[in-house]
C-alpha cells in the first residue's frame, strides 16, 4: 500500500504543468541576484530564456552598459513577473527574446501571444522612453533528437513571430526577424554550425545573432525613429 501511495503521488507530481516549472531554483537564484545589480537609464538590456542566459553580450559587442537579464527555462510569465527589475529605472533598450519555452509546454501560438502582449504593454506603460525590440523566437533542429516536448511544435514557431510583429506594430516597438540570421534556407532549421543540439547557439551562433542585431544596439535611442 505504501507502495501504491508512493506512485500516485509521483504521478500527481508528473500532472503538474510544465508551464509552472519557469520559477525554479535556478530562476529565484538569478531574480534575488539580478534584484541586487541596479539598472541604469544608459544600460542596453538583454530579457529572456536560456537562450540570452548563456550570451557574453557586453563583450560580444564591446559595450560595457549592456546588462543580460536572461534565465534559463523561464517563460512570458517569468520575464513579466520579474521584468519590475528592469522598469525600476527604465535603461535605453530591452531586447526581447521569449516563447520557446513556452511553445514546448504545449500553448498555442495565441494563448503565449496572450501572455506576450500583457508584458508588452505593462513595458510600454512604465518605460515609454525605453527603445523596446521585439525579436523573433529562433529557429530550432529537432533531429538532435535532444527536447522532445519540441518534437512537432515546429510549425508554432512562425505563427507565434507573426503574432509577435503584430504585437511590436500595435505597441510601438520595433520588430527583428531573426530568421535570415540563423535559419537554414533550405530546410528552416536553425543551422548545424549555429547549435550543438538543436536549440542552445554555439559561439558561432551568437557571433551571427549579434552581427544581425548589431545595428540596432550600436544606434542611438532616436535614430531609425
Amino acid at each position: 500500500m505504501r507502495h501504491c501511495h508512493k506512485f500516485i503521488i509521483l504521478l500527481a507530481a508528473s500532472l503538474i504543468p510544465a508551464y509552472a516549472s519557469a520559477e525554479s531554483p535556478y530562476w529565484e537564484q538569478k531574480t534575488s541576484l539580478y534584484e541586487l545589480l541596479p539598472i541604469n537609464g544608459d544600460d542596453i538590456v538583454f530579457v529572456g530564456n536560456s537562450i540570452t542566459d548563456g550570451g557574453e553580450f557586453a563583450e560580444l559587442f564591446g559595450m560595457p552598459n549592456i546588462k543580460n537579464r536572461g534565465i534559463s527555462s523561464d517563460v512570458v510569465k517569468g520575464v513579466e513577473k520579474r521584468i519590475g527589475q528592469i522598469l525600476a529605472n527604465p535603461p535605453a533598450k530591452i531586447f526581447l527574446l521569449i516563447g520557446i519555452n513556452d511553445i514546448s509546454h504545449n500553448l498555442s501560438a495565441s494563448q503565449i501571444a496572450s501572455e506576450y502582449e500583457r508584458l508588452v504593454a505593462r513595458i510600454r506603460a512604465e518605460a515609454p522612453s525605453t527603445r523596446l525590440y521585439l525579436q523573433s523566437v529562433m529557429p530550432v533542429d529537432n533531429s538532435f533528437g535532444r527536447y522532445k516536448n519540441l518534437f512537432g511544435r515546429e510549425k508554432v514557431i512562425p505563427d507565434l513571430n507573426a503574432k509577435i510583429r503584430e504585437i511590436a506594430e500595435k505597441h510601438d516597438a520595433d520588430y527583428i526577424d531573426l530568421w535570415p540570421a540563423l535559419a537554414d534556407p533550405q530546410t528552416g532549421r536553425l543551422r548545424k554550425e549555429f547549435t550543438n543540439d538543436g536549440l542552445h547557439l554555439t559561439g558561432r551562433g551568437y557571433k551571427a545573432w549579434t552581427e544581425a542585431i548589431r545595428p540596432f544596439v550600436k544606434t542611438t535611442t532616436t535614430e531609425n525613429q
